[in-house]
């Protein structure tokens, strides 16, 4: 059973180790209980899967949203599914984020905590992906002095209390995996100080993608594709080469006057751009900084996601392309 001191840190998103006391347990004589923190639901049942074979039904402990039940679950597995009926009468399967294992690889969590990691946008951020079986987005932030850190966004109403996240001790990494979360999701991060201070909601420092300025949220976005190098473009880079850049600000060498003086989007840019530079004789063009950042006067100079392009000009495919 879930002591009152879990059941008030839980309801007051001051829970700084759920996977402690979420998601499935075993008691001393091995009966499985799971615990899940669901504001605004009226019933949940717990099933199997893939099969949705019945293993139990959980009961309220606590008005606030905590729920907790004995399940059916055979010893050594750890899969289930959560039946949701919320308060409008919708029923909604879920995958409990707090039935899956860590995230970060042991070798990863090393280098992190050394420093030396030389790809940490590889391992942190959000990544669509696929845990276990299921398809989500793993999200992990470096917040090493945090009493608590959670996800928040528009698929938990960006409540600080219903994804609070797993702190991997040995490198300050705070992680977790929320299942069904895609990309183009909205999220932030919620942080407790050490003292336990509420702090305002973070955006990501590792996201690949951003709201355009004045929002802030991050956004949910796949690592890039590899890009198979060019010949032709590794004989335009060779030291023996002639070079001429052309340097350029994206947001004022032209605008679409004619669309509300709209800056031009990654497409147009290349099918304007480049011929007009290539017309002039230029081998290369130089960008001016495309790095997200808030605010347009600064020409991109004082970025704050140095993971994402800036979405002044469209998303990152587009810049891809």
């Amino acid at each position: 059973m879930l002591s009152p001191q879990d059941i008030d840190r839980l309801r007051q998103g001051r829970h700084g180790d759920p996977f402690a006391v979420l998601g499935c347990h075993r008691d001393v004589g091995g009966q499985a209980w799971v615990r899940a923190f669901l504001p605004g639901a009226t019933s949940v049942k717990v099933v199997g899967t893939p099969v949705a074979k019945p293993l139990g039904t959980l009961v309220a402990v606590h008005a606030d949203g905590v729920w907790e039940g004995p399940v059916a679950l055979p010893a050594g597995t750890s899969a289930y599914q959560l039946q949701v009926t919320w308060v409008d009468g919708q029923t909604q399967p879920l995958d409990d984020p707090y039935r899956f294992g860590p995230l970060l690889g042991e070798m990863d969590a090393w280098l992190l905590a050394e420093g030396t990691h030389l790809r940490p946008f590889e391992v942190l951020g959000a990544l669509p992906r696929s845990h276990e079986g299921v398809v989500g987005t793993g999200f992990a932030v470096w917040a090493p002095n945090a009493a608590r850190v959670s996800v928040v966004g528009d698929f938990n109403l960006w409540d600080g209390r219903r994804h609070p996240m797993r702190l991997r001790r040995e490198c300050g990494v705070w992680e977790l995996f929320i299942p069904g979360v895609a990309e183009g999701a909205r999220y932030k991060f919620e942080l407790l100080g050490p003292q336990g201070e509420l702090l305002p909601q973070k955006a990501d420092p590792m996201a690949r993608a951003a709201e355009l300025r004045p929002a802030t949220a991050s956004v949910v976005a796949p690592m890039p594709a590899p890009v198979a190098p060019s010949a032709a473009r590794q004989a335009a880079n060779a030291l023996n080469a002639p070079m001429s850049i052309y340097e350029v600000h994206l947001g004022s060498w032209q605008r679409k006057t004619e669309d509300g003086n709209r800056w031009l989007n990654w497409d147009e840019l290349a099918a304007t751009l480049v011929p007009y530079a290539q017309g002039l004789g230029f081998s290369h063009i130089e960008l001016l900084p495309i790095s997200e950042h808030p605010f347009d006067g600064s020409w991109g100079y004082q970025p704050l996601g140095l993971y994402a392009s800036t979405s002044r000009f469209g998303d990152g495919a587009g810049f891809k392309r």
